[in-house]
């Protein structure tokens, strides 16, 4: 009899009463922890795989010890260039202890609380009214002053050659707006 739970992030194969070493947890030693997340269980060839997980299933395990992992070297070189650099790295370790592999009728978690349903109700959405009017109780000599300043080159070019004023190839932008404003 075996299962394949997630425990810590990561999937391992367990069964009953075996040592097992995960990334730490934040569980005391002595304490017991349950994981909810069984994928797959196998009973003797009877395998039943959860679609992600098997609902009702849970692994019961008790926290032996903290402990750290072996130190790995980390070394890092460039070649030529006079860069070493020499880490160590000793991972958290915690050792768990499986006691049960139950399938149908685990106990449910007290920390695991229903959400009550929330109604979400849609705001009206605001319309944005923008005036967008061409008079404006200014005079139109400012108004145009305004609207050719923000124009373009192009634009300004566009519009003096309909009014047919000359020698707008050599002019720059200034000197069109000073022309066309007078017009």
């Amino acid at each position: 009899m075996y299962a394949i739970v997630e425990i810590a992030g990561k999937q391992f194969k367990v069964n009953q009463n075996q040592k097992l070493f995960v990334n730490r947890l934040s569980e005391k030693e002595g304490s017991k922890v349950s994981f909810d997340k069984v994928f797959l269980y196998d009973d003797g060839g009877k395998v039943s795989i959860g679609e992600p997980s098997i609902s009702g299933a849970s692994v019961e395990a008790k926290v032996l010890s903290h402990l750290k992992d072996n130190k790995i070297i980390v070394f890092k070189k460039k070649r030529r260039k006079g860069y070493r650099v020499k880490n160590g790295h000793r991972q958290a370790l915690t050792e768990l202890l499986i006691e049960k592999i139950l399938v149908n009728g685990s106990k449910p978690k007290a920390s695991r609380q229903e959400k009550p349903d929330v109604k979400t109700r849609s705001l009206p959405k605001k319309e944005i009214k923008v005036k967008t009017s061409a008079k404006e109780k200014k005079p139109s000599g400012e108004v145009k002053t305004k609207n050719l300043n923000s124009m373009t080159l192009l634009e300004l070019k566009k519009e003096a050659k309909s009014k047919e004023i000359s020698g707008i190839s050599s002019m720059k932008k200034s000197d069109l707006i000073a022309a066309l404003s007078k017009k």
